[in-house]
Formats: structure tokens, sequence, C-alpha cells
């Protein structure tokens, strides 16, 4: 199989050649092979034709990072929608249709930083119609944006809205089901009637509220996150049949655990979801600045141990 029938065959629940694997974001690329991903900023004031030589460079350093990585999926970070759009056409013409590219493609409410947190609990109170005016709104440009992309050539999204903090949802799960839930619905029924893939990802304790995200139809939910006492074992329990699952490798055991406490992790992961399918390897978050990359390695030696069917 190809990486992206590898990829997507997992999140259409089926049982691929191995599991797949992928993150929705690298941040040691420098680390890798001396390299970084573009952002918008690189670009702010540079010339048409410069912008082009720096997108198809980082195009080609992005298949040579994932390359590397043996993933499966190519998640395009850091530019705005033009730019986007240009990448993947370059992507295309690099590395051809071998790999599932994705963006992100939320457009739900998620916890929102101090001042604006207060602002919305008084909302959600005296003003709800407020929050659904500014809820519908930003539904819709999502729509429209994932709509872009998807004409443009990706084959997906991460919804990237957190919801949970470790404790829980950042609002009850009643408010979750007025205020998020028929949006973040809507969002994922328009990506799925264009032919495209929805991952719904939040950290925390998603357990409150796994009920909602799995009626809202995604075709898998990421981070799953063990640092918020989510166990996947559990999760493809009670859910395996009807959403893929993406992640659960412990990121904090990796910055700060034994190399006996990160392996363990990878393997549980493994050794629980990926039986019948419908499971991609990945870490619990991303592999983040300042982790060192030995310990990522390490968790990739892992799935290659046990990756095959």
């Amino acid at each position: 199989m190809t990486p992206k029938e590898r990829f997507l065959c997992a999140l259409d629940l089926g049982v691929p050649d191995r599991v797949p694997t992928f993150e929705l974001e690298f941040q040691l690329s420098e680390e890798l092979c001396g390299k970084r991903f573009l952002t918008e900023a690189d670009l702010k004031n540079d010339s048409p034709r410069e912008q082009e030589r720096k997108l198809a460079e980082n195009a080609q350093t992005l298949i040579e990072v994932y390359d590397r990585l043996e993933h499966d999926a190519i998640c395009v970070q850091y530019l705005n929608e033009a730019h986007q759009i240009e990448t993947v056409r370059l992507l295309h013409r690099y590395a051809g249709d071998r790999f599932a590219i994705l963006a992100h493609g939320d457009g739900t409410f998620a916890i929102p930083d101090g001042d604006g947190f207060e602002k919305m609990c008084v909302a959600m109170y005296e003003d709800p119609e407020s929050l659904h005016v500014q809820a519908r709104q930003m539904r819709d440009e999502a729509i429209r944006h994932d709509r872009a992309l998807l004409d443009a050539g990706y084959d997906g999204f991460i919804l990237c809205s957190d919801y949970c903090f470790n404790q829980g949802p950042f609002m009850s799960p009643r408010m979750f089901a007025e205020f998020v839930a028929p949006y973040l619905t809507d969002i994922i029924a328009a990506i799925r009637g264009a032919g495209g893939y929805a991952i719904k990802h939040t950290d925390g304790n998603i357990m409150p509220i796994i009920d909602q995200l799995v009626a809202a139809n995604p075709h898998a939910l990421h981070s799953l996150d063990p640092m918020a006492g989510v166990d996947i074992a559990e999760v493809k329990r009670l859910y395996g049949d009807k959403v893929a699952l993406c992640g659960n490798v412990h990121c904090a055991a990796m910055q700060t655990g034994t190399e006996a406490e990160v392996i363990a992790s990878a393997e549980y992961c493994l050794t629980h979801a990926k039986p019948g399918g419908g499971y991609v390897f990945a870490t619990s978050n991303i592999p983040f600045k300042g982790l060192p990359l030995e310990r990522y390695l390490l968790v990739l030696d892992v799935w290659k141990r046990m990756r095959d069917y």
C-alpha cells in the first residue's frame, strides 16, 4: 500500500498492511535534518517570484522530513490559505499522490484565554444568542476554507480546537451540546460531503463529552491524552467500531520519563489499538521543540517493531 492508501484505510476503520503513523505537527525538523519549515512570516516581504521559490523549497523539505520518518500523511502548517493551496500543488508535483495531505480546518469554540474565558462565561448566561451568531460565522468560514483546500487537492483536515483540560472539558457537557457540538457536526458533514476526511483533535480529558465527539461523525479522534487519564484500550472497546483512533503515546513520558516508560507507552498503544484496524500511531500531542529527537525516534522504533498486521 502507498502511505496515503494505508492512512485512509485506517481512517475508514479498515485493516491496512501495517499501522500508519503521522503527527499533526513535527517541530524537530532542524534536529532531524538541519532544516525548518516555512512560515508565513518568512514570506512577508518577498516578491512573488521569491515566494514561489521558497514554497517549492518548503514542499521538498516537507517530503524529505516525512519520508525520513516514514510518515503516511503530511499536515501543512504555518501558511495562509493561498500558500496552503500552492503547497499542495507542489507536494503533488514532487511526490505524486503518495502521501495523504492534511491541513487545519476547525471552526468551533476552543478553550479561551483568560480575558476571553470570562466574557464567554458571561455570554453563555446573559447573551447566548451572541455566541450562536459567532459560532455560525466561524462554522461558515471553516466550511468555505475547507472546501477551497479540498478543491485544491487536500485529502482532509485536523480539527484542532482544544476543548478539554486534564480535569475535563472547559464547558459543561450540556453547554458543549449547545454551543459546540452542532457546529462541529456541520463542519464534519461538509468535509465528508465534499469527499474529505476529518480528524477531531483535542487534548485533555475528553471522556465527559466523548459521546458527543463520536456523534459528530469524524473519521478519527486525536490525541487521546493519557496525561488526562484517557485510556486508549477503553476508548477502543467502547468506540472502536464507530471511529478511528490516533495517538495516545505519552508525551510527558517522552520528555521526562525513562526510556522504559516511553517504550511501555508506545507498546500499550499498539497492543490495544492496533487489533482490528482503525488506528493511526502518533504521540498524544506533537513532537514539540525541546523534546529530545532521540525520544521520538525511540517511539518510532517501537512502531517499526510492532506495526505489521
